[in-house]
C-alpha cells in the first residue's frame, strides 16, 4: 500500500513541478510570447520553428495550443498559421520526454537540494522571483522523477507473478494489443489532463520490465492523442475558426499513428536499433529504454511534421469541412466573442484577449451613442418607443460585458502573474468599469429624451444648435478613445483626447451660462430650460468617462488644461506654450487657467477681481487689464483666442 501511495504522490509531485516550471517560464516570457507568435508565423516552416521555441520555453505543449487556439479565436493568427504553429508544439514537447528520461537514467538526487536552495533564496529576496520559482518547478520535477525511479525499482513488477501474468497474457507481437495498449494511452491521457505523467508511468512500466518496449510506445502514441483533449476542451465555447484549430491538432497526430501503425513493428525496430537496444534480447538496460521512448516521441513528431508541413492547405481544407458554422455563430449584440467560457487557460497572454472584448465594448458604447442621437431626432411616437427600448437592451448588455469581462480577469488575476500583467489588469477593470458608465450615461440621456417627448417640450434654434454641437464632441471623443482602445497604447498619447474633454468641459459651461441667461430672458419656459441643462449635464458627464477609459489605457493621468500648444500643469503649476516653458506670476497664471478651464464664458473686470484676488488686496479694474496684456503677450501665438468685449469683460473664445 506504502509503494501505491509512493508512486501516487510521485506522480502528483511531477504534474505539480511540471506546472510550476511551466508557469514559471511563461511568467518571465509572457509578454514577448505575443509578439513571437504574432511576427513568427509568416510562413509555414516559421511557424512550426516558432510552436516548438515556444513550447520549450513554456515547457508545455498544452499551453502554446491552448494560447494558438485563443489568438485563432482572437483573429490574430489565420488558422493555415495556426496549423503550423501547433505542429511545431508537438516538436517542442518532446523535450519535456527528454528531461523524464535522464532522470531515470541519472542520480539527479544530488542537484535537486541545491536547486532547492538557490530558488528559495531567490524567491525571498523578490528580484528573480521567477527565476527562484523556475528551480523550484524543475527540482520538484527532477525530484519526482527520481522517486519513480526508485519506487519501481521497489515495486519490481517484472517479478511480481500476477504482474507478468497480465501484461503475459496480451501478445507483443499483435496489432490487437498495439491497438488496445494505445486507447488505454488516449484514455488515461484524456483523464489526467497530463502527457508528461503519462509519458513517466509509461517509463516507469518500461524501466521495470512491466510491459515490453512495443507496448510502451503504443502507449506513447496513445498520449499523443489523448493530450489534443486539451485544445479541444478549450475550444468548445470558441469561434468556428478556433474549432478547427483545435480539430487540426487532432488530425495531425492521428494522422501520425495512423502512418506508424502501419510500418509499426519495424519502425519501433529501428529506433531501438538508434538507442542500442535488441529488442529479441533476454535483459534490455532500463537506462536505454527510456530513451527509447524519448526517441520515438522526438522520431515520431518530427517525421510526423515533415510528411504534412506541405500539406497545411489540405488540412485547412478538410477541417472547415468537418467544422461548419454553428447557428449560434450568429452572435446577439452583447455576446462575449473572445473570451466566452475561459478559453485561454495560460494568464500572461489572457490580458490580450481581455483587451480584445473591451475594443467591441468600446465599439458597442459609440454605436449606443448613435442610437441615442438618432433618439433625439426620432418623432414617430412608436418609432421612439422601439428605439428607446433598443437603447435600454444595450445599457443592460453593457452591465452584462462589464460584469462578465471582469469575472474573466479575476480569474485571470488569482493566478501567478508577473507585476507588468497585474499592472494591465487594474488598468483593463478600470476601463470596463468607465465603460459602462458611459453606457448608463447614455441610456440617461435616452430618458432625459423621453421626458422632454412625454412633456411635449421642444427646444429653439439656439438650444438645437448646443446639443448638435456637444453630440458632435461626445462623438469625436468616442471615435478617438476606441483608437486608443484598438491601437498600441506606445503609439498614442493623451493630447487629442485631452483637448476634446476640454472643450466638451467649455461647451457645457457656455451653454449653462446661455441656458441661465435665455430663462432670465424669458425665452423659453423653465421647464424647457431644465430639460436642456440636464441633457447638456449628462454629456459633460459622459466626456468624463471617456476620457476615463482613455486614461486607463494609456496609463496617463489628467494633471493639466491643454488648448491647442497651450499647457497648464495643474500639479507643478506651470505653463508651457508650444512646448516652451513660460514664466508666469501667480495671478497670471490663475488667471490663464480660470479663462481656460471655462472657455466661452464672459467675465467682466468686477467678476474677475472677486474670483482672482484676496479681499484684503487693494486692486481696481486696471489691474486686470495690465495682466491681461501681460498674458497676451506670454501666450502671443494664441493671443486673439483671449478676446476683449469692449466695455465689459474678457472671454477666452474657441
Amino acid at each position: 500500500m506504502l509503494v501505491v501511495l509512493k508512486l501516487l504522490g510521485s506522480i502528483a509531485l511531477l504534474i505539480y513541478g511540471m506546472k510550476v516550471m511551466s508557469e514559471a517560464l511563461q511568467k518571465m516570457a509572457g509578454p514577448q510570447l505575443r509578439h513571437l507568435l504574432g511576427a513568427m508565423t509568416t510562413n509555414r516552416f516559421s511557424g512550426v520553428a516558432t510552436g516548438a521555441l515556444v513550447t520549450v520555453a513554456v515547457q508545455s505543449s498544452a499551453a502554446t495550443t491552448v494560447m494558438t487556439v485563443s489568438f485563432v479565436n482572437a483573429a490574430l493568427l489565420t488558422l493555415s498559421q495556426a496549423i503550423s504553429v501547433i505542429m511545431g508544439a508537438n516538436i517542442g514537447t518532446t523535450l519535456s520526454a527528454w528531461i523524464m528520461s535522464a532522470g531515470f537514467s541519472f542520480n539527479i538526487a544530488n542537484l535537486v537540494w541545491p536547486a532547492f536552495l538557490i530558488g528559495i533564496i531567490l524567491i525571498q529576496i523578490g528580484k528573480h522571483r521567477y527565476i527562484g520559482d523556475f528551480l523550484f518547478g524543475i527540482s520538484f520535477l527532477l525530484f519526482a522523477l527520481g522517486m519513480l525511479n526508485q519506487t519501481g525499482r521497489e515495486m519490481d513488477l517484472a517479478s511480481n507473478p500476477a504482474v507478468v501474468d497480465f501484461f503475459a497474457s496480451f501478445d507483443s507481437g499483435s496489432y490487437w494489443t498495439i491497438l488496445l495498449f494505445l486507447l488505454i494511452g488516449a484514455i488515461l491521457t484524456c483523464i489526467a489532463q497530463s502527457s508528461a505523467a503519462l509519458m513517466a508511468i509509461t517509463m516507469v512500466l518500461c524501466s521495470t520490465g512491466a510491459i515490453s518496449i512495443f507496448q510502451g510506445i503504443a502507449l506513447v502514441m496513445g498520449e499523443n492523442i489523448g493530450t489534443t483533449l486539451t485544445a479541444n476542451l478549450a475550444a468548445l465555447s470558441a469561434n468556428t475558426q478556433a474549432r478547427r484549430a483545435a480539430m487540426a491538432h487532432l488530425l495531425f497526430n492521428v494522422f501520425g499513428v495512423i502512418w506508424v501503425l502501419i510500418i509499426f513493428f519495424p519502425f519501433v525496430r529501428t529506433v531501438c536499433r538508434v538507442v542500442g537496444i535488441d529488442v529479441t534480447a533476454d535483459t534490455i538496460d532500463p537506462a536505454r529504454l527510456t530513451f527509447a521512448l524519448a526517441t520515438f516521441h522526438t522520431a515520431f513528431n518530427v517525421i510526423n511534421t515533415s510528411l504534412l508541413i506541405g500539406f497545411i492547405p489540405q488540412l485547412e481544407k478538410l477541417v472547415c469541412k468537418i467544422i461548419t458554422p454553428r447557428k449560434s455563430d450568429e452572435e446577439d449584440e452583447f455576446r462575449l466573442q473572445f473570451i466566452r467560457g475561459g478559453i485561454m487557460k495560460t494568464p500572461e497572454i489572457s490580458v490580450l484577449q481581455a483587451q480584445k472584448e473591451i475594443v467591441i465594448f468600446g465599439e458597442k458604447m459609440l454605436h449606443m451613442f448613435q442610437l441615442v442621437k438618432e433618439l433625439y431626432t426620432t418623432t414617430d411616437e412608436q418609432a421612439f418607443k422601439k428605439l428607446f427600448e433598443r437603447i435600454e437592451k444595450t445599457e443592460d448588455g453593457s452591465d452584462r460585458m462589464e460584469q462578465e469581462i471582469g469575472k474573466y480577469l479575476g480569474d485571470v488575476g488569482d493566478a501567478h502573474l508577473s507585476d507588468d500583467t497585474k499592472e494591465k489588469i487594474r488598468a483593463m477593470l478600470r476601463q470596463i468599469g468607465e465603460l459602462e458608465s458611459i453606457g448608463d450615461s447614455c441610456f440617461g440621456m435616452a430618458r432625459i429624451m423621453r421626458r422632454k417627448q412625454e412633456n411635449k417640450i421642444t427646444f429653439n434654434e439656439e438650444q438645437e444648435q448646443g446639443v448638435q454641437q456637444m453630440f458632435g464632441l461626445i462623438d469625436k471623443a468616442l471615435t478617438r478613445m476606441n483608437e486608443l482602445l484598438a491601437g498600441r497604447r506606445e503609439e498614442y498619447d493623451i493630447t487629442l483626447s485631452e483637448e476634446i474633454e476640454n472643450s466638451i468641459n467649455a461647451c457645457r459651461n457656455r451653454l449653462r451660462q446661455q441656458n441661465i441667461n435665455n430663462l432670465d430672458q424669458h425665452s423659453y419656459g423653465y421647464g424647457s430650460g431644465t430639460v436642456f441643462s440636464d441633457l447638456i449635464s449628462e454629456c459633460e458627464k459622459n466626456g468624463d468617462y471617456i476620457i476615463n477609459v482613455v486614461e486607463a489605457r494609456l496609463g496617463a493621468t489628467r494633471n493639466g488644461i491643454r488648448f491647442k500648444g497651450i499647457l497648464i500643469d495643474t500639479d507643478s503649476k506651470t505653463v508651457t506654450v508650444d512646448g516652451n516653458p513660460v514664466s508666469f506670476t501667480k495671478t497670471e497664471y490663475e488667471l490663464l487657467k480660470l479663462f481656460m478651464m471655462n472657455r466661452g464664458i464672459v467675465y467682466s473686470r468686477e467678476e474677475l477681481l472677486q474670483a482672482i484676488w484676496p479681499d484684503d488686496v487693494i486692486v481696481n479694474t486696471r489691474t486686470v487689464d495690465v495682466n491681461i496684456t501681460r498674458i497676451r503677450k506670454k501666450i502671443e501665438p494664441y493671443a486673439d483666442y483671449l478676446t476683449t468685449r469692449a466695455g465689459f469683460g474678457y472671454s477666452f473664445q474657441e
